[in-house]
């Protein structure tokens, strides 16, 4: 059934509430953010981050999109992995940026250059990177297809699209410990350290109902990504998903989603 312009623009508003709320609460936790990263995730974090970075593959003395780029410690580990890429680091909550600035040292600050934006609507031009990678973001991004085909649009002919993402807990990991983690460890552990319980419950709560890798595949092929593919890391806990753009002689041949080694 199609929707009346009228539910379009509540949708829409929706959408935009959402976002400032979402921006709001990082905001208010964006001096604990790292730590916590660190601490509830046993340091894992850094790898996991590592590999992204890895996998996002941006031509030689090109540009680089990280999307959500929080404290830029994603920004930091593309610069570090490419020294002669630079990054555009994008993100919705500038109290975030404003935490990672003090990271930018040794050059650095020359080669990541953060902005506050929208991940529906980016400040960049067409084809103007050649990859883009998002960390534990793409959660928080409603509608979530249209940051898919906002980044396929800056996106070169080639390029990736990256995102390290949590699994869903729907399936049980380690006889149900992961589940357990997700429902009382974490939104406890917030509270206690952070103050914002809140916060931790969200985090907890769009973990579960984000999509599965499968379905995430199929929306990024929706989206009109030519090859995509995931791999699961630490017992499917966490999924670096890859989503390709098709280049010219390409365009029209999609690939099936699945896992690739990289």
């Amino acid at each position: 059934m199609q929707r009346s312009p009228a539910s379009d623009k509540d949708l829409d508003q929706r959408d935009q509430l959402h976002g400032r709320q979402v921006a709001a609460m990082f905001g208010r936790i964006a001096g604990w953010y790292d730590f916590l990263n660190h601490a509830l995730s046993l340091g894992l974090d850094i790898y996991w981050r590592w590999r992204l970075a890895r996998a996002a593959r941006p031509e030689p003395g090109s540009v680089a999109l990280d999307l959500a780029a929080g404290t830029l410690d994603v920004a930091v580990a593309l610069c570090r992995q490419y020294p002669d890429v630079r990054v555009a680091a994008v993100d919705y909550t500038l109290p975030m940026l404003e935490r990672g600035l003090k990271k930018l040292s040794g050059g650095l600050d020359q080669r990541i250059l953060p902005a506050q934006g929208d991940g529906r609507k980016l400040p960049l031009p067409d084809e103007s990177v050649s990859a883009a990678t998002i960390a534990f973001g793409i959660r928080n991004i409603r509608p979530r297809l249209s940051a898919h085909r906002e980044v396929l649009r800056v996106l070169k002919p080639g390029g990736r699209f990256c995102i390290l993402e949590f699994g869903t807990g729907r399936r049980k990991v380690w006889g149900g410990l992961y589940n357990f983690y997700l429902d009382k460890v974490l939104p406890g552990l917030g509270k206690l350290i952070s103050g914002d319980p809140a916060a931790y419950r969200y985090l907890a709560e769009t973990i579960r109902e984000f999509p599965d890798e499968r379905q995430l595949a199929r929306e990024l092929m929706d989206a009109g990504y030519a090859r995509v593919f995931h791999v699961a890391m630490l017992s499917g806990i966490v999924y670096l998903h890859v989503a390709e753009k098709a280049v010219a002689e390409e365009a029209g041949k999609a690939s099936q989603p699945g896992a690739e080694a990289f």
